[in-house]
């Protein structure tokens, strides 16, 4: 006998799980179907690109720490390129390949804990997330030798990067490297086979090739939906012309596919910073610039592939200390911007692992 029920509209948040970030969902249920998805964003406020425009180019930096702030060495980047090319210069050699290595540690440590906690959804409760924040340990460990912090470091200068490394940096890097990959093994082992999560992102949330693409999504997002584009290699920068990987592609872009493109990217991340620790040359560590920057009237925006996806800055100057506009392309907004349609049909507890999936930060979508 089939029940008759009214849809009734439910109010999910806001909330604070691994969204990391306050973030609400106005959702129409016909018993737990979904039929109809409003995300409602701008709990945090934080205004950060009109900041920007109120400080000097190098006192920014500190506040792109704060977008995504699990993955800030890579806002970090982003941002200097964009100086760097408002002014015409670049970065010495060695600082590239410094910067290269902690852009893909930080999208190491970014998909750990996107997985961990996507897997906390699941109802994996604390063991998998214990495993990734064990090895996100490490890697912090690295961060706060070269940084003197472990969230946000302000490392990344405009012209290359505020310290050279410490004597202890590189042979606790190779440790890592060479550990590292024994870890993810262990990750694939439990998890790969696991019947419930299988059975709980297999087929499930799909974002069929042609909708991503229209929808403007990157990062692993995209790539598991079976486009195999990344800024690394469609416009490489800093030193990723010089080394060699290869882009993981789902096959569907289900739930399991945004799962095994994470997972495989970090082999991959783990690669490209063992080939920039052979290839590192000596030398300066910045460039030779003045404390306050004044780059000549014009605009520029450059972009770097973060572990979330395509991450830039437009900068706009008027030939003062600080830019007259600043703005931001924040791959978690714009992923989120196709969430409806991977939601409706679906039920709730389907909803929470397809947001999950996405692995977004509000700090970057409420800038």
């Amino acid at each position: 006998m089939t029940l008759k029920t009214e849809p009734i509209i439910v109010n999910i948040g806001p909330q604070h799980p691994s969204t990391h970030g306050v973030f609400r969902l106005r959702i129409l249920f016909d018993g737990e179907v979904i039929h109809d998805v409003e995300p409602v964003f701008g709990y945090l406020h934080r205004g950060s690109e009109k900041l920007a425009e109120e400080r000097t180019y190098t006192q920014i930096v500190t506040l792109t720490d704060r977008l995504d702030y699990l993955a800030a060495m890579s806002n970090n980047l982003s941002y200097c390129l964009s100086v760097e090319k408002l002014m015409g210069i670049e970065a010495p050699e060695r600082a590239k390949y410094i910067r290269t290595i902690m852009a893909e540690l930080m999208r190491i440590s970014s998909h750990l804990m996107g997985l961990g906690f996507f897997l906390q959804d699941l109802g994996a409760f604390a063991t998998p997330l214990m495993y990734m924040f064990r090895e996100r340990e490490k890697i912090m460990d690295l961060f706060e030798m070269a940084s003197g912090a472990r969230i946000t470091y302000t490392y990344m200068r405009p012209g290359g990067v505020n310290d050279d490394l410490p004597p202890e940096f590189m042979p606790a890097l190779r440790k890592f490297a060479d550990e590292m990959p024994g870890y993810i093994d262990e990750y694939e082992r439990l998890l790969r086979e696991n019947e419930i999560l299988i059975t709980r992102t297999k087929g499930v949330g799909v974002l069929p090739r042609d909708l991503a693409i229209n929808g403007s999504l990157s990062g692993p997002a995209l790539r598991a939906s079976g486009v195999p584009w990344d800024l690394r290699k469609a416009d490489p920068y800093e030193v990723y012309s010089r080394v060699q990987f290869d882009l993981p592609v789902g096959q569907i872009g289900d739930n399991y596919d945004r799962f095994l493109v994470r997972l495989e990217e970090m082999r991959q991340s783990l690669r490209i910073v063992r080939q920039c620790m052979q290839q590192m040359p000596a030398g300066p560590f910045r460039a030779d610039l003045p404390m306050l920057l004044r780059p000549p009237k014009g605009d520029a925006y450059a972009h770097v592939e973060g572990p979330k996806g395509e991450l830039g800055f437009y900068l706009v100057s008027d030939g003062s200390i600080s830019p007259y506009r600043c703005a931001i392309r924040a791959p978690s907004f714009i992923n989120l911007s196709l969430l409806k349609e991977m939601l409706v049909g679906w039920k709730i507890a389907d909803m929470i692992t397809i947001v999950g999936s996405l692995d977004f930060n509000m700090g970057e979508v409420d800038r």
